[in-house]
């Protein structure tokens, strides 16, 4: 009896690890929404920044992911040097091998403060409500295969299977941003974000507790013009989430209308015996029109995880006109 629990027990509890890791995206160095509030409003003088994120993961695998993300906030300003910017976003995730699903929104406000010699310091707050869901009763168990028959038996003793909940949690996270206005199109920022401030229960047992790991991240910006009118980005993003860490590094360079950008990825930590240093290398390329820019980004697995075929990333972001500038101000990013 107790090897047939043993089954039910251990797929439990690995998708308890698997689940506790946040989503992670691509182009996430080009919208820092995606990890720290004290971007929200980020380009000041009244303006709307919008957009959204479609990511599909590994789809020649089972472990088949999919992420939608959507995201909208805008800059208040007032008094010399001083404004505040709101905002909202969701974020949604499914995995085709068990039916996972995780669904998450959250409103943010950032307040910008004037610093000494052309600095300013942006703290911000996150809170929201998530959801996560696993079909569960679409399993099927040890003990339910009879071997000698070749039938399946709908009952089990499973103890876990009639005590699962679709558990909704409440979420805290903050984040602050330290940024340099920009001077002969040169301008940097770097900022530190913590999520998962309370610690939200996201276990699928009722009257279990599994609480969600806390996310660090940080992250840093430099923009610098180069050949005439063209212009460079260098990106660098450090996370950490229990003992998994990721740094990206990387680069886009911007002419006219058209941005080309490489970003590698790194495991500072080599968790395991057969883990790489290295372990895939991003493409970007984006366009933009006005006030929309499109991007596509491709991830290049280096590791030895096998055919995943990649990982594709789709963006699509709004930023309105400048109207309290005398000339329109390009993005910040």
């Amino acid at each position: 009896m107790k090897i047939k629990f043993l089954f039910p027990l251990v797929l439990v509890l690995t998708i308890y690890l698997a689940r506790g890791q946040d989503p992670l995206f691509t182009q996430s160095n080009y919208i820092q929404e995606t990890l720290n509030p004290g971007f929200s409003g980020f380009e000041d003088n009244n303006r709307v920044y919008a957009g959204v994120i479609s990511r599909l993961q590994w789809p020649k695998l089972d472990l088949k992911l999919t992420t939608q993300y959507a995201f909208v906030n805008m800059s208040y300003d007032y008094g010399p040097g001083l404004g505040y910017g709101i905002g909202i976003n969701a974020v949604w995730q499914y995995e085709t091998f068990n039916h996972y699903n995780y669904y998450q929104i959250n409103a943010n406000y950032a307040h910008r403060v004037n610093l000494n010699n052309d600095w300013f310091f942006r703290p911000g707050i996150e809170i929201g409500v998530g959801n996560k869901s696993n079909s569960f009763r679409n399993l099927t168990l040890a003990d339910q295969i009879n071997i000698d028959t070749g039938t399946i038996n709908p009952i089990t003793l499973d103890p876990f299977y009639s005590n699962t909940i679709n558990p909704y949690f409440f979420d805290v996270s903050a984040g602050l941003v330290f940024e340099k206005l920009e001077f002969r199109g040169t301008s940097y920022w770097f900022g530190a974000s913590v999520k998962h401030l309370n610690r939200p229960n996201i276990s699928f047992v009722e009257g279990q507790r599994v609480p969600l790991d806390i996310f660090y991240s940080i992250h840093g910006n430099y923009r610098f013009p180069f050949l005439l009118e063209h212009s460079i980005m260098m990106t660098a993003n450090y996370m950490q989430q229990n003992r998994f860490n990721r740094l990206d590094i990387g680069a886009i360079y911007q002419i006219d209308l058209l941005l080309l950008g490489l970003t590698a990825v790194t495991n500072p930590a080599k968790n395991g015996n057969n883990s790489h240093l290295l372990t895939s290398i991003n493409a970007f390329v984006g366009l933009e029109f006005e006030e929309l820019r499109f991007g596509f980004s491709y991830d290049m697995n280096t590791s030895n995880i096998g055919y995943t075929s990649g990982v594709y990333e789709i963006t699509l972001t709004y930023l309105s006109r400048c109207r309290n500038c005398s000339l329109n101000r390009r993005r910040k990013r």
